[in-house]
């Protein structure tokens, strides 16, 4: 089974940027389609985006064009670039890895959580 850690999160300033890593140990994420969850406060968990084993990418509408999903099969992690913040996205992010590779509707392995504050 794999094990995810999520990294990178904190507080910034509307219109800043964060990037959150995944990385992940016990299997090799390379034939795994990899998904980022957050949980809003006092919501449930919603779908960011995902990508591929082999590297496409989707997201939901409210972070097309901010956000950037990637993966680096080298170092086993994943990476979310999150540009253009505003407090909406303030959430604890998670990631998440599926081992059909090509989508992430029953993931196997979810991470703990990072915390990303956006606030002035």
């Amino acid at each position: 089974q794999v094990q995810l850690v999520e990294s990178g999160g904190g507080v910034v300033q509307p219109g800043g940027s964060l990037r959150l890593s995944c990385a992940a140990s016990g299997r090799s994420l390379s034939s795994y389609a990899m998904g980022w969850f957050r949980r809003p406060p006092g919501k449930e968990r919603e779908f960011v985006g995902a990508i591929t084993w082999t590297g496409f990418t989707t997201y939901r509408d409210s972070v097309k064009g901010r956000f950037t999903i990637s993966r680096d099969n080298a170092k086993n992690t994943v990476y979310l670039q999150m540009n253009s913040l505003n407090p909406e996205d303030t959430a604890v992010y998670y990631c998440a890895a599926d081992s059909s590779g090509v989508r992430v509707r029953n993931p196997g392995s979810w991470g703990p959580g990072t915390q990303v504050t956006v606030s002035s």
